[in-house]
């Protein structure tokens, strides 16, 4: 039975491996690991668990059950799972993947963490225009209509504004919710074309680039320290990239193999995605028999560039975007206040 919508947050899902790994490494059956975590389970935690129990009860595997939730438990957790099941060595794997799930977390909340200042400004600055236009324009606008003045452009553009804000105010929320709404639901018809879009992006497209490369190194020093064969561990890791051509690039790499040459040679046929360190340092892995070890030297090496890069490019926005917004709310207060500068100074001309 499938189990297509239960997920599980980061925290309950890196709890869960958690929980497993230590009690499995202490050698308690795993049975009675999962009747133990069932006591005090919540939520969809308690969910999985239950599925868990009674496949294991019917004298299924792990794997076999981790693999009903696709959402909780992506292909490359359940074959490594399935791996050391095999191999008899969980305890170990649940442990290395316990460590993947934190470093993902950790990931995770750095990018967070660099949006987190840039949506902020931009919501004060929202929120700033709306009062701007419900509470200020209107009272200025009764003063402008009843002296007949001559308003320029702008000043026109914000009491339309204004007007249509606050006299159509159903109106104009029935028209956001329904386009918001509409871009919601084509999102997630169309999920890849946006996606694609948004990883054109200058400079979101290099981000996305040394994401990917951590996913996949990281994947692969899982999959392969599991005993898992190159060309599966490829196969797999496409999964866990999110740009089409990096997929592509990890495509050609496996027929690559597949066709008799090393990991290192595919590689290089993707020069534009993978690189030349990247490559130099699989190289020395092949050489050594130590590429799973050289898959996690990447890794660490691409998360300590990505977080300078996140730094520099929340440095970079965050005086570009106080720049762009209090130029903008400096013409809307100029386009306020310059109409009635004029006034008063024509009226003390006229005395």
């Amino acid at each position: 039975m499938k189990y297509n919508n239960i997920t599980l947050s980061g925290n309950d899902k890196l709890g869960f491996i958690s929980n497993l790994s230590t009690m499995i490494a202490a050698g308690i059956p795993i049975l009675e690991t999962i009747e133990s975590l069932l006591e005090d389970a919540k939520g969809n935690t308690k969910k999985l668990l239950e599925a868990v129990r009674e496949d294991l009860t019917q004298g299924r595997y792990l794997y076999s059950s981790f693999s009903n939730f696709p959402k909780i438990f992506d292909k490359v957790s359940v074959n490594i799972i399935k791996a050391a099941e095999e191999a008899g060595t969980l305890d170990t794997t649940l442990k290395d993947l316990k460590d993947l799930i934190r470093k993902e977390m950790e990931f995770t909340d750095q990018i967070k963490g660099a949006m987190t200042y840039p949506i902020l400004i931009l919501v004060v600055f929202v929120a700033m225009m709306l009062l701007i236009l419900v509470v200020v324009m209107p009272k200025i606008s009764v003063v402008f209509s009843q002296l007949k003045v001559e308003l320029p452009l702008p000043t026109k553009i914000l009491i339309y504004t204004s007007d249509l804000v606050t006299k159509n105010t159903f109106l104009v929320a029935a028209v956001g919710i329904i386009i918001f709404t509409s871009l919601f639901v084509l999102y997630k018809i169309k999920k890849k074309w946006f996606l694609s879009i948004l990883y054109s992006l200058p400079i979101i497209s290099g981000l996305i680039n040394y994401i990917d490369l951590i996913r996949f190194t990281r994947s692969m020093n899982l999959l392969l320290s599991s005993g898992i064969m190159i060309t599966s561990a490829l196969k797999l890791s496409e999964d866990v990239v999110h740009k089409s051509e990096v997929t592509k690039a990890i495509s050609n790499t496996r027929e690559s193999i597949l066709a008799g040459k090393e990991l290192s040679d595919g590689l290089k046929q993707s020069r534009k995605i993978f690189p030349l360190i990247f490559v130099k340092i699989i190289e020395a892995g092949e050489k050594t028999g130590t590429l799973e070890n050289s898959m996690q030297d990447i890794s660490e090496f691409l998360n300590y560039q990505i977080t300078n890069k996140l730094r520099g490019i929340t440095t970079l926005i965050e005086p570009l975007m106080l720049i762009v917004i209090g130029i903008m709310v400096g013409g809307m207060m100029l386009s306020i206040f310059g109409p009635m500068y004029g006034l008063i100074t024509n009226i003390g001309g006229a005395h």
